[in-house]
Formats: structure tokens, C-alpha cells, sequence
């Protein structure tokens, strides 16, 4: 497996968020709804066996709907992102009655090393899902305890070429660190072409429920602003950069770690993701 520095590095800015504001949220789940007249263009429920390459997971999509790491080549966190067949180790992806859990577990074949899984709509040359504008949302259950780190997040197609010259979109949907589960992250990054940034602003949003419940994180990308969601009800918004209109791939996964220690991280860790959904206008 490729361990690498990621170009998307969200560990190091994610201690001290930049431009961050708090909004305290305490309300019952609801179904998210996109916008009217936006049409249901990517849609991902876990009805059927998971569509990914086997193996180590890296392969071309489509025919699959999904690789096993970022298509930059980047592993980040303290977990292995490892594919559904590796020789001599469990999947961390399974997927039961509708739903997609992703493991996070320590592997006693490899000295206790923690692995774990990501989803990304587009493989290492671009292709896959991607889409400039829409509303994008994920259904899940977010796990407990300290060093977990799951996120629901969206990056520009151009950031996948390593030879790039332009700038690239990064949009945490949602992060959460097991440090207090209660408290939801999203941010906005653009990453220059050689590393580090050019632009990031981030919210925090107290937030009650996401780890006992599931719930709708969704992000409605417009050409004056980008707004995020949680159970339908707008949380954030913040002007949308240029880099931000471009197209657009999904990935969720469980990290661990973001800066936090994980000696006392559970083990396993789960999180639960009942669908992937982006409408478009």
C-alpha cells in the first residue's frame, strides 16, 4: 500500500481553524431536500455489493463507482486507508440491509497498526463522479470516542494532477473529531499546486445527536455562496471562491487522529453511512 504526504493536508490546519464561528443547533432529525427543480444525478444507498476495485482498492472508475483512496495518492491520519481485499487483512468496508460501515481496527498482523477505509468518486486520472454546482449530502452516524475523525467532504477534479498550475478546492461537509462529538466542522480550503494555501475559513457547529442517530449533512454549492446543512436546516454559509465552481468529487471515509492522540481510540471504531446523494439544477 502507498503511504504519502497528502496535497490536501487536513491535519495540521484543523488544531486552530481559521475565521471560525460557533452556532449552537439542538433540534429532532428531518429529511434534507435540495433545492426545487435540482435533479438527482449521483445516487449511492448500499442497496447491493459495494463498487469498488478489488484488492487494494486502487483501479479506474468507472466501471467501479468508487476507489479505496484519494485519487492524489495520499494516505493522511494515523489509519491505513486499505482495500477490500488486501492479502492477510480484513476489509474495513461492509455493507448490511442498506447500509455501508466502515471499520476502523487495529491489525495484529501488522504490529497493531490502525486501518481503516475511504471512499472517492474519481480515480487517479479524474474520472468517476465529479459535478460543477449542485447539492451534495450524506446520511450517517458518526462513531464515539478520542481520535476518530470521520469526514463527509468534497475536492476539486483538477487537484488530482499532480502536475498541476492552478489552484484547487477543498469543502469539509463535515468533520468531527472524537475529542467532543458534539461539535461538527466544515470548512473551505483552496490549495495552491505545490502545497499549502491560499485560502481557508471554517464554522463549527454545536450540534446534538451525531453519534446515537443518523443524520443528513448536505452542502448546496451556488455561484455566490456555498451553505451547509444538517437535517435540512442551513448551519453556515460562507462566498463561494471561483475554485469552489469548478467540478467537484465526493469522498466520505473514517480517519484517526487530525492532530489528536489515539491511544485511547476504540477499537473498532464504525461509522455507519446509509446513502450519498448529488442533485444538480
Amino acid at each position: 500500500m502507498m503511504h504519502t504526504t497528502r496535497p490536501f493536508d487536513r491535519s495540521l490546519m484543523r488544531i486552530i481553524l481559521v475565521c471560525i464561528s460557533m452556532t449552537i443547533i439542538a433540534f429532532d432529525s428531518t429529511q434534507a431536500i435540495p433545492p426545487p427543480g435540482y435533479k438527482l444525478i449521483f445516487d449511492e444507498d448500499f442497496s447491493g455489493p459495494l463498487s469498488v476495485p478489488p484488492g487494494t482498492g486502487w483501479g479506474a472508475t468507472p466501471p467501479t463507482k468508487w476507489i479505496t483512496h484519494t485519487p492524489y495518492g495520499g494516505d493522511f491520519g494515523n489509519a491505513w486507508f486499505t482495500g477490500p481485499s488486501e492479502p492477510g487483512t480484513p476489509s474495513p468496508f461492509s455493507v448490511n440491509k442498506g447500509i455501508l460501515t466502515i471499520t476502523a481496527y487495529k491489525d495484529p498482523n501488522n504490529k497493531n497498526h490502525w486501518r481503516s477505509g475511504i471512499l472517492s468518486s474519481v480515480d487517479t486520472h479524474g474520472n468517476g463522479f465529479s459535478v460543477a454546482l449542485g447539492y451534495f449530502e450524506c446520511r450517517m452516524k458518526l462513531p464515539s470516542g478520542a481520535g476518530v475523525w470521520p469526514a463527509f467532504w468534497l475536492a476539486g477534479t483538477n487537484g488530482v494532477d499532480k502536475n498541476r498550475t492552478t489552484t484547487a478546492a477543498e469543502i469539509d461537509v463535515l468533520e468531527e473529531y472524537g475529542v467532543d462529538s458534539t461539535i461538527a466542522h466544515q470548512h473551505v480550503h483552496i490549495w495552491k499546486p505545490k502545497g499549502g494555501e491560499s485560502y481557508s475559513i471554517g464554522n463549527s457547529s454545536k450540534l446534538q445527536g451525531m453519534t446515537t442517530g443518523f443524520h443528513v449533512y448536505g452542502c448546496l454549492i451556488a455561484k455566490d455562496f456555498i451553505r451547509f446543512y444538517f437535517d435540512g436546516l442551513q448551519i453556515w454559509q460562507t462566498p463561494a471562491p471561483p475554485e469552489a465552481l469548478e467540478p467537484l468529487y465526493v469522498m466520505v471515509d473514517l480517519a484517526l487522529g487530525g492532530g489528536w492522540p489515539i491511544d485511547k481510540t476504540p477499537n473498532p471504531s464504525l461509522l455507519d453511512v446509509e446513502y450519498i446523494r448529488v442533485y444538480a439544477p
